[in-house]
């Protein structure tokens, strides 16, 4: 068994081209371009047993070589992702079952029968590979990378495969993330987590790729630092989820959902204070806002008209020809791994990062309320949108964290909440402001609310 570290990257056909002739790539390689015909066919029950225990089985044939893989379930953080691998050199191109037990066969499948486990689609690939130095500091990194052109095939159905790989062989993940970041400088590269064996099921069953990703778990004791890095992976991990998929079948809901992560990882971001000092997180703000300046307007217009809706998904695949959308989730994931908000602040903001959730959020609730102002907003309800920062700060952690509060009914006050949310970002009409006040007042006369503001 050996550890699979790596980081997938969706490359244009062009920007394949122009890896391979990367003069930082060419600089650090030390071993040249290998290029290798990669023949791979996948295997799972009928029912796709094997899929839904994360796991994923297939014969390659490398040249003369037959290999067979198991690959187990492991974890995926913003594209970098690790997972357990199992190699067996095969005489022949037959599927081995009996390799399939001991310590590599998830338990979950123990009663699974094997016998039922059958071809289900191939992916087919050139790859072309080499091994880079990457230095950090004295401590020793090799990476390996690999440009893949070919495709994914089920039945007479088949979608492309074009990307960069980056799997660790020595040193520190962070590395795998260092190199991506430099390549995206001047190319286009899009962090994807989802695996070639992803690709088929999706392409077998549209429905099959999951967006949903585990939510954080959070409790009272929960540090501020800690519960801020695992809201900020999640959101991250989950808006390149979005983008990938949005990518691939243009649903509008994809895009509306993909823009709601970027404004809760912008709203989080700016609502730690002290915690994480404004220079440690502005080139974070400024990539958010560069992002939320260009779609969030479109996504608002599009609710109401059907052919910006429609034009949309060309857009969307114009940005992912610029270097904004790699860069911003290389950039943030490296960021995220080295708690950069951390590192430049005084003694004060360490005692506010390494506060318990529970304490924290009571205290910020009742500063946040008090300054929203809400008795104002029912006087000048035409007013309301200047708030929106505020509201979503408020907004945002209630979503994620609101089950660490001792508050009655809070769950009715984030939905109160909501509420007002929309009817802010709403254009203004009689109706409108009508609704405004009504909502302003429900909020403030909420019993979750009060007694927030009370402490």
């Amino acid at each position: 068994m050996q550890k699979e570290t790596e980081i997938k990257l969706r490359v244009s056909r062009e920007t394949l081209a122009a890896l391979r002739d990367h003069p930082l790539l060419k600089k650090r390689n030390k071993s040249g371009w290998e290029r290798r015909e990669l023949f791979n066919q996948y295997f799972d029950t009928p029912e796709r047993d094997l899929a839904a225990a994360k796991v994923a089985l297939r014969l390659r044939k490398d040249g003369e070589e037959v290999i067979q893989t198991l690959k187990t379930r492991g974890q995926s953080v913003a594209g970098l992702s690790e997972r357990n691998e199992y190699d067996w050199h095969l005489p022949k191109a037959k599927l081995d079952l009996k390799k399939l037990d001991g310590e590599c066969w998830p338990a979950e499948l123990a009663d699974l029968d094997k016998k039922t486990i059958k071809p289900v689609f191939t992916t087919d690939f050139v790859r072309e590979r080499a091994e880079i130095a990457w230095g950090r500091g004295k401590a020793k990194v090799v990476i390996e990378a690999a440009l893949d052109l070919g495709k994914v095939i089920v039945g007479k159905q088949s979608e492309e495969i074009c990307e960069l790989e980056l799997e660790l062989r020595e040193g520190e993940p962070a590395a795998l993330l260092e190199l991506a970041a430099e390549l995206a400088q001047s190319l286009p590269l899009m962090p994807c987590d989802i695996s070639k064996a992803e690709r088929g099921y999706r392409l077998s069953d549209p429905g099959s790729y999951a967006l949903s990703l585990p939510t954080p778990v959070l409790t009272a004791e929960t540090t501020l630092d800690d519960a801020y890095a695992a809201l900020a992976w999640h959101l991250l991990a989950s808006s390149q989820r979005l983008a990938e998929q949005y990518r691939f079948n243009g649903h509008w809901r994809l895009l509306q959902e993909w823009v709601e992560q970027l404004v809760e990882l912008r709203a989080l971001t700016g609502s730690l204070g002290q915690a994480a000092p404004r220079t440690t997180t502005h080139e974070l703000r400024s990539a958010l806002d560069a992002l939320l300046e260009d779609w969030r307007p479109l996504v608002q217009a599009g609710q109401d008209d059907e052919d910006i809706r429609k034009a949309a998904p060309e857009q969307f695949a114009e940005e992912l020809t610029d270097t904004r959308w790699g860069l911003f989730s290389l950039n943030t994931s490296r960021w995220l791994l080295e708690r950069h908000w951390s590192l430049a602040r005084n003694n004060r903001g360490n005692r506010q990062g390494q506060a318990l959730l529970a304490s924290w959020l009571g205290h910020f609730l009742a500063e946040e309320g008090a300054a929203l102002q809400l008795q104002r907003y029912q006087q000048q309800p035409e007013d309301l949108a200047e708030q929106l920062p505020r509201i979503e700060r408020i907004q945002s952690w209630l979503h994620h964290a609101r089950s660490v509060l001792e508050l009655p009914e809070v769950d009715r006050l984030y939905g109160e909440l909501n509420k007002l949310h929309v009817l802010a970002t709403q254009p203004i009409d009689e109706l409108a402001l009508t609704a405004r006040v009504q909502q302003a007042l429900a909020v403030s006369q909420s019993r979750a609310w009060k007694q927030a503001l009370s402490k």
